[in-house]
């Protein structure tokens, strides 16, 4: 499966922004106008703006619908919710070349708000995997102890954990223990 960069660049945006949610009682990671204009800067997205506590509210709206593709068990469903994320932004495909990078498509309008920049950009980039067959490729992290979003994009779609925590290593070591365990007795 090849990916080009602005594809990649905006799963990454749509699975950290997913992630932002908070965990089981634990704190939004959008607490505030400060963390988005963060999450922008961090995932370097251009024409942001000022933002406001409407960006704020908008931004976790999509960040839910997000979170629903994420949970969608079939094709149909995940075709479903982001026909409507993609239509509900006002998808409009131009060409440009800003920032220092070449040639590449933008499916937001000018002057599109924050929210509908990442609904139409992170939409296309999702609606591009279901497209290529690749829908099985948008998971949760399968630690019992977390559920963090990741787009598993291995060659043999064998990943089971995502990458911000130690989850995968850490399973596998208390298994190991827990077999060195039941060796001793």
């Amino acid at each position: 499966m090849l990916i080009n960069h602005d594809t990649r660049c905006a799963l990454d945006a749509v699975v950290d922004l997913v992630n932002t949610a908070p965990e089981d009682g634990g704190a939004d990671a959008l607490a505030d106008t400060a963390a988005l204009r963060r999450f922008v800067d961090e995932h370097d997205i251009s024409d942001a703006g000022a933002l406001g506590e409407e960006d704020l509210a908008a931004v976790r709206e999509v960040r839910d619908r997000f979170a629903e593709v994420f949970a969608a068990t079939d094709t149909h469903g995940t075709v479903k919710l982001l026909n409507a994320m993609v239509a509900a932004a006002g998808t409009t495909p131009r060409l440009t070349d800003h920032d220092g990078y070449d040639w590449h498509v933008h499916y937001f309008a000018p002057g599109a708000s924050l929210a509908d920049h990442l609904a139409a950009d992170g939409g296309m980039a999702l609606a591009f995997l279901v497209v290529d067959g690749e829908r099985e490729r948008l998971r949760r992290c399968e630690a019992p102890d977390c559920r963090r979003a990741f787009v598993d994009l291995s060659r043999n779609r064998s990943r089971r954990y995502c990458d911000s925590r130690t989850c995968g290593n850490r399973l596998h070591v208390a298994a190991y223990r827990a077999r060195r365990r039941e060796a001793g007795d």
